[in-house]
């Protein structure tokens, strides 16, 4: 086995790859103020970005699911990658030579994780391929490119590739590059043959490389070419432990950054519609990778687009039957999205690809901006289905339609599409329907479902979330409590600006924290070497300190919730000072004069005295924390 990652190499991979840049590949990070950046947690569904970064201390924390860490903390946990994969993984894009404790530089492959020596094969392959689309074997590939007009420099900006017809071109490089017959059972790229030795999954093929959202290579999506091929069309990678075809989306790591920026992103159907979308200027295009779109693809999309009232998702279909039947199965997710749902019907049964090559680049652009919302497609594709030439099937398409427009979010837009509604129906009275779709609203409110907003979505969450009130498996805190407040106060001082309160914070006991998960942190801090520390690792060694994972997901939410304050100064941090130690003495006041009542007049003399000489020094010195503030400690 490699050994243990040494601990200076473990720190120099945190320090090399900011948290940033490194969240900024699964979603889409705002300003948050003071510092901070936001969005959807990745984590768990959510409305409001409740999810917030600190790049200046390389954490993040999710204040409604409490998720919480450093930048390793986040790639085990979005990616289910152990802690050395997880190191392995970012001191690869780092380009940091790691040494193991045990075995030295990193020689050899065995204790390598698994998923990264999926990831690695797959990379590895996707080289391979494309290396092999220049054979000329391959130019039944290059014609079928040409013949969808894609040139050398599309098919190099998707790094599409070739598998050779023989049985194990690709099984014998792979094994060359060191990987074992079972990786390459495990990956995908092999099967096993009836000699019991593996074979290439993909033969004489089209090849295009299936990435997840951070750019990692974790399938191939392959196109029949030959006759004589026996095999479907398209031919996929089996689900794997990287692989989950109900969790990628095919492009989504070239249009993520313009999803983001433009606020849109358009589905389409198969690998050469969004190569065609992107060669024409649609670089939002993605699609499913042999799979209808579903939750997964939402959340994807979701964290992406930010659910912000003008983000909009388009769909592209065929005008067909089949085409009509997945319009309307994205429909019924239509209700999971804040965003805006359109679609765009290609004419004549065309997909983007085709309409490319007949029309070129503009009809493409112009396909997706002639889009119509989604529920007016589904209206219409419900009132098509009755009789609308007497009373009884205009009663039953209304019964059928109105419950659709009623789950319309925006409530402007749910009237105008009642009224709209009455139109395609034939109904003269607007407001009988208007009136039917309003009752409809209101009844699934009062049943528990979302009311409808003014917006898609809530309200863009712009002031620091509230905290969560309860560290995960933690004793509760009462954050209406005025004690409560400011200890937290002070301890988001102590981990986020420490020398603001040094050296005074660190002379303060675990007493002084009325809340147990507040003394738990402050007996972190002393561990770690206390505020005064003060080092560039102060965080890292405070977080290494808990003795557990409640008090680290604690100390982490600290460290990235906002000081609520609009100057963080000396002044303020002496209020916080001032505030705890105050509250502390008050409360030893309450306990000596409780303590001198019990005693009572018959108490020894000497004993009595003792006790009113430490009142008396705790009153005068609570009277000069009063009366001079910090210069009073």
């Amino acid at each position: 086995m490699a050994g243990r990652i040494n601990d200076d190499d473990v720190k120099a991979v945190r320090d090399a790859v900011p948290i940033d840049a490194v969240v900024s590949d699964y979603l889409q990070l705002r300003n948050a103020g003071g510092g901070n950046l936001k969005g959807l947690c990745p984590f768990h569904d959510e409305k409001s970005p409740s999810f917030q970064v600190s790049p200046s201390k390389g954490l993040y924390h999710c204040f409604g699911c409490q998720a919480g860490g450093d930048t390793l903390d986040f790639i085990m946990k979005i990616d289910h990658l152990s802690f050395s994969e997880a190191v392995e993984r970012l001191a690869g894009q780092a380009g940091i030579t790691l040494r193991y404790e045990e075995g030295g530089y990193t020689a050899g492959t065995s204790g390598r994780g698994e998923r990264i020596r999926l990831v690695e094969a797959h990379k590895a392959a996707a080289q391979f391929y494309v290396d092999q689309l220049d054979s000329p074997e391959a130019e039944i590939g290059r014609k079928f490119l040409a013949e969808r007009g894609f040139d050398q420099g599309a098919a190099a900006h998707f790094s599409v590739g070739y598998s050779p017809a023989g049985w194990d071109h690709l099984t014998r490089f792979l094994r060359g590059k060191g990987f074992s017959d079972k990786e390459l059972i495990t990956s995908g790229l092999a099967q096993d043959s009836r000699s019991g030795k593996p074979i290439d999954r993909f033969r004489g093929r089209l090849m295009w490389p299936i990435r997840d959202i951070s750019g990692e290579v974790v399938g191939f999506g392959a196109r029949k070419l030959r006759d004589d091929d026996n095999g479907p069309k398209y031919l996929n990678t089996p689900e794997t432990a990287i692989y989950k075809k109900s969790q990628v989306l095919y492009g989504i790591d070239l249009a993520k950054k313009e999803i983001a920026k433009t606020s849109r992103a358009v589905v389409v159907e198969g690998y050469t519609d969004v190569m065609a979308c992107h060669m024409a200027g649609v670089t939002t295009a993605i699609a499913t990778c042999g799979t209808a779109f579903g939750g997964d693809h939402i959340k994807i999309l979701r964290r992406l687009l930010m659910d912000n009232a003008t983000a909009e998702v388009i769909f592209t279909f065929d005008g067909d039957a089949a085409g009509q039947k997945a319009a309307l199965r994205a429909f019924e997710d239509d209700q999971k999205f804040a965003a805006e749902t359109s679609i765009a019907v290609t004419p004549g049964g065309m997909d983007p690809c085709d309409l490319r090559l007949a029309q070129g680049d503009a009809a493409v652009s112009g396909l997706v901006e002639s889009r119509t919302p989604l529920f007016e497609f589904a209206l219409r594709h419900i009132v098509a289905r009755h009789n609308l030439e007497n009373p009884a099937g205009r009663a039953a398409a209304l019964d059928e339609a109105a419950p659709v427009v009623a789950n319309i979010k925006n409530i402007a837009i749910q009237h105008e599409s009642a009224v709209q509604l009455a139109g395609m129906l034939g109904i003269r009275d607007e407001q009988f329907v208007v009136k039917r779709v309003a009752q409809l609203a209101r009844w699934a409110r009062e049943r528990g479902n979302q009311p409808p907003q003014q917006g898609r979505g809530r309200p863009s969450y712009e002031a620091a979330p509230a905290p969560a009130g309860r560290p995960a498996g933690g004793p509760a805190l009462n954050l209406r409590s005025p004690a409560h407040r400011t200890e937290r106060e002070l301890l988001k001082l102590a981990l986020q600006r420490p020398a603001l309160v040094s050296p005074a914070f660190d002379a303060y006991g675990m007493d002084e924290f009325t809340a147990p998960p507040y003394a738990a942190v402050r007996q972190a801090i002393q561990d770690a070497g206390g505020a005064s520390l003060g080092t560039d690792d102060y965080l890292a060694r405070v977080r290494d300190a808990a003795p557990n994972d409640t008090v680290r997901a604690l100390v982490t939410e600290l460290a990235v919730e906002a000081i609520h304050a609009k100057t963080v100064d000396e002044v303020y941090a002496g209020v916080q000072l001032v505030q705890v130690r105050l509250r502390a003495v008050d409360r030893r006041v309450h306990e000596i004069q409780g303590t001198m009542s019990r005693l009572g007049p018959q108490a020894p003399p000497e004993q009595l005295a003792a006790v009113q000489e430490e009142l008396w020094v705790l009153q005068q010195y609570g009277q000069r924390l009063r009366n001079r503030g910090a210069e009073g400690l």
